[in-house]
């Protein structure tokens, strides 16, 4: 499945850049209930950010790497979407109601990395 995406870069890279949008549009928005509660939203609010981080990650991935083993070209990768969580968060400092949380982008990082690893092992089956 990731070599079709790989030989579609234009669709791997559409996907990309939509799940960007998404999670620009998702931090304009404001939840009732969400900020550091303990309660069953603030667990939906840490399953979105290791989620949807790890599907960005995933098709950054599919779509700058193409499939070779280039370990600056990972470290790039990586940098550019710990940069778009921090971002996200400044972003989320302007908007009324929401947070600015170094907890979230912490989150987002446990999303990029598990996309990172998932990413090498489909690399390595793909080779072998």
């Amino acid at each position: 499945m990731i070599s079709w995406f790989e030989k579609h870069n234009a669709l791997s890279w559409a996907i990309t850049i939509l799940i960007a949008i998404f999670i620009f549009y998702f931090s304009m928005l404001t939840f009732e209930g969400v900020g550091g509660d303990g309660g069953i939203k603030n667990w939906m609010s840490i399953v979105y950010h290791i989620v949807i981080f790890f599907f960005l990650s995933l098709f950054l991935f599919i779509s700058l790497i193409k499939g070779k083993s280039n370990s600056k070209l990972f470290l790039f990768v990586i940098l550019v979407l710990i940069s778009y969580g921090v971002l996200d968060e400044i972003h989320q400092f302007f908007v009324q109601g929401k947070f600015c949380t170094v907890v979230d982008v912490f989150f987002d990082l446990i999303g990029i990395l598990f996309a990172f690893m998932v990413y090498l092992i489909l690399l390595k089956q793909k080779k072998l």
